[in-house]
């Protein structure tokens, strides 16, 4: 059973933030980077293979215990929401359409009985994973790093046994690859439209999966190559069952990817940096610093962060700021005359659905989101189900939301004014929203989010046992006992 206390954690009035590192990212004008990163200067020479014999020499030693521990978080917080949405309706109906064609039972589906190949396994627990939009985020990049990195090489971990310490090693090495790719072209990247997480997810997925499957340097610039080949996903999806299907499709596309290469099938040598490349294909700014400066010795993976609430990032500062002034106040939705938001622009631009009609549009609407944190002081899957946002009650009080752009309002910021009906005015300023780099979730909310999420798919015990064995994944012998200790038992 699902337990108010296990919800303690998302009504907690510590400030956060969502993305201190976004707003160096978004302040960034297009065509930043200097000549020495630009596509026809030095730096733009030999950026796939740089990265390709990185990944291959990259050992699980290596790994700073920060780094290994970061990982370790991830892949808790990945198996939890993979198994949360395991029996959303989205999930049903891409299994439904799938079951015909699925090969062999190679790979688990989390949280169900049923089995797929691996490379449809992969797909549909990418699915799964995002669904809730609760899941993981590199907040200098606005990516979900797990999705598609470990949707990949857990599928494959059935097929292609590997211990507990390699698959960690591969994940971490996938969720670097895919955020430094980010990270040399965004936000520009973002800003046309596309979808970061599919886009340079599949690199991930493809540098994870050939670490796993024991790539030569030569045969992993080619894997990243032929994820390169293979962007997928744009933010006009943002709201509908297409925005899950991103992920998943990252995934399936990078394993597709790394299988070929292991057989030998070429693609371009710098198909990352080459003049009609992904980079210089798909954005106007390209500064390659980002991929293959400090390899091995600073980590994007150390910076991934996790959600405390189940919408998109830019919403949380103003999800943190109402259930402050809610649980300060003993507000109720009856009190309260007007709700004026300031905030940056993203904000309006991802969440400015006014009228949301079902739950995973209201996961992109801040006048939803702070409604209903305000009337049920959460922000969880259940409060952005087609009945939350259907509610009488969170329509009336979303109606006396108000939200306009301030320029002095950074990305993790949200400037909160709540007028009641007697006249008085509650204020909150955050800087900060719970689940940030600056006040991360600790292990302990982590896995009050995780129980929270499987306690409705999955008998308490064998959750219990789930967690553990996250935990406890750098001492697997097998890195398949993850998969198996989160299926539905027949």
């Amino acid at each position: 059973m699902r337990t108010t206390n296990r919800r303690n954690f998302l009504r907690a009035g510590a400030a956060a933030s969502i993305a201190g590192a976004i707003a160096p990212a978004l302040a960034m004008p297009s065509g930043a980077a200097d000549d020495k990163a630009s596509a026809s200067g030095p730096a733009a020479q030999g950026v796939t293979r740089t990265l390709a014999r990185y990944i291959v020499g990259a050992r699980y030693e290596d790994l700073p215990a920060n780094v290994r521990k970061e990982g370790t978080r991830t892949l808790l917080n990945w198996i939890g929401v993979a198994v949360g949405g395991s029996h959303h309706e989205t999930v049903d109906r891409a299994v439904a359409a799938l079951a015909p064609f699925s090969g062999p039972a190679q790979a688990s589906l989390l949280g169900r009985r049923d089995r797929f190949d691996i490379m449809n396994a992969a797909f549909v627990n990418g699915v799964s994973s995002h669904i809730f939009d609760f899941d993981d985020t590199h907040l200098k990049t606005i990516i979900h790093p797990a999705g598609p990195v470990a949707s990949a090489i857990l599928a494959l971990s059935e097929y292609h046994p590997v211990s507990g310490k390699d698959f960690l090693n591969a994940l971490v090495l996938g969720i670097e690859t895919e955020c430094r790719i980010g990270n040399a072209v965004y936000p520009n990247h973002y800003d046309v439209g596309w979808h970061i997480t599919g886009t340079a997810g599949v690199f991930g997925a493809a540098a994870a999966a050939g670490k796993l499957l024991g790539l030569s340097e030569q045969q992993m610039v080619w894997a990243l190559g032929l994820a390169a080949s293979q962007p997928v996903g744009l933010r006009e999806s943002f709201g509908s069952m297409n925005k899950s299907f991103n992920p998943g499709r990252a995934a399936s596309n990078g394993l597709f990817a790394a299988l070929l290469a292991s057989k030998n099938y070429t693609s371009s040598e710098g198909m990352i940096e080459a003049k009609r490349g992904w980079a210089n294909t798909i954005s106007t700014k390209q500064d390659y610093r980002q991929i293959t400066e400090g390899l091995g010795q600073r980590y994007e993976a150390a910076l991934n962060t996790y959600k405390p609430f189940a919408c998109g990032i830019v919403i949380h500062p103003a999800i943190d700021a109402a259930i402050q002034l809610r649980n300060e106040n003993r507000l109720t939705a009856d009190q309260i005359a007007r709700i004026d938001l300031k905030v940056h622009p993203l904000v309006l631009e991802l969440t400015g659905k006014k009228t949301p009609q079902i739950g995973l549009e209201g996961k992109f609407s801040v006048y939803h989101s702070v409604a209903v944190a305000i009337i049920e002081g959460a922000a969880g899957e259940k409060q952005y189900s087609d009945r939350a946002v259907r509610d009488p009650q969170v329509i009336a009080l979303r109606d006396r939301v108000s939200a306009i752009v301030d320029p002095s309002v950074k990305p993790e910021q949200v400037d909160m004014t709540i007028t009641l009906k007697d006249g008085r005015t509650l204020h909150k300023h955050i800087e900060h929203a719970i689940g940030s780099v600056e006040v991360p979730m600790t292990d302990q909310q982590l896995e009050a989010k995780f129980t929270d999420l499987a306690d409705a798919v999955l008998p308490a015990a064998q959750v219990r046992k789930l967690i553990e064995t996250c935990w406890q994944v750098e001492r697997l012998p097998n890195a398949a006992a993850i998969a198996k200790a989160g299926v539905l038992q027949k």
